[in-house]
């Protein structure tokens, strides 16, 4: 069995996807309908930069969405003939469901925008943070986020991994994070540069965004079974799918116990689309699976040949 799986922010770069669209008129495509959609040269800034602008969440998500469906249509495929499951890791969620039919192109796009814009400006800039703990399994970064709250907002936003897991909330905290991880049993914790608290209770303004939103767009249901985010368990059901969309916001990204739980019901090979972010990830989760990353065209025509 074979899942899809897309990668969320920090997966972007300049330069993202102007190989492709050279070689490719199918992703020259998604890249001009996303431009024309979001009223914004998008694709200029993924080829050109600079690096900040890309890196502001409100273009940043877009933009990885833009490029993971770029690669996913020109192999050429239907989801359902080539994957059993799809998923994606937080804003990567929206480019798995994209993929698997539930949202159109343009579609997709306005609500990453949005998303990426209201998840800025949940929290004043400085006040919010987060840092990945590194040699820490869940168990043990709850235990740290909880001894470094103090009655502040400090809690787990990803469980990427057994050994990485990333903590969120306002910055006072995560400083405390940084400061006492090494003495209560992590090997470090890293502050991640990032301009937002993200998947913690700070971004309840953005959630309430995204229930607006989502309220009025269609959502079909996908064509292979989404393993979703905040459940880690497959889910087809548009109503349930729009409100874990809601509920992903603040909720913990389970991408570790996503990974598991596909591999336990028969997912033997992963396939990242867009990205070389989460197959290290599945190899520490899943050390038996097979790992592809598609990103260029040598890889599409190269994954075309193994799946044909």
């Amino acid at each position: 069995m074979r899942a899809f799986i897309f990668p969320g922010q920090g997966s972007q770069a300049v330069g993202m996807g102007a190989a492709l669209a050279g070689a490719s008129r199918s992703a020259q495509d998604v890249f001009d309908e996303v431009d024309e959609t979001l009223g914004q040269n998008l694709f200029r800034l993924m080829r050109d930069g600079p690096d900040d602008q890309l890196k502001l969440t409100e273009n940043a998500q877009p933009a990885i969405m833009a490029n993971s469906i770029a690669v996913f249509r020109t192999m050429g495929v239907e989801l359902a003939g080539v994957a059993d499951f799809v998923a994606g890791h937080s804003l990567g969620e929206y480019s798995a469901l994209c993929a698997a039919g539930s949202f159109d192109l343009a579609t997709t796009a306005k609500l990453l925008k949005l998303r990426g814009r209201a998840m800025q400006q949940a929290v004043p800039v400085g006040l919010g943070a987060m840092a990945a703990l590194l040699g820490a399994d869940l168990e043990l970064a709850k235990e740290i986020a909880e001894a470094a709250a103090r009655g502040e907002v400090c809690t787990v936003a990803n469980d990427n991994d057994p050994s990485q897991v990333v903590i969120s909330g306002h910055k006072s905290a995560i400083d405390r994070v940084i400061e006492m991880a090494k003495d209560m049993g992590a090997k470090r914790a890293v502050p991640l540069p990032v301009s937002a608290p993200f998947h913690c209770p700070l971004m309840q303004p953005a959630a309430e965004a995204m229930r607006d939103a989502l309220s009025y767009v269609v959502l079909s249901e996908p064509g292979v079974p989404l393993y979703a985010n905040v459940t880690a368990r497959p889910e087809t059901d548009p109503d349930t799918i729009r409100n874990q969309l809601v509920e992903q916001v603040t909720g913990m990204v389970r991408w570790r116990e996503s990974v598991a739980n596909m591999t336990q019901a028969g997912v033997h090979e992963f396939v990242e689309v867009g990205g070389k972010v989460l197959g290290a990830m599945v190899k520490r989760i899943a050390p038996d699976a097979q790992v592809t990353s598609v990103v260029g065209i040598e890889d599409v025509e190269a994954l075309a040949k193994e799946i044909a």
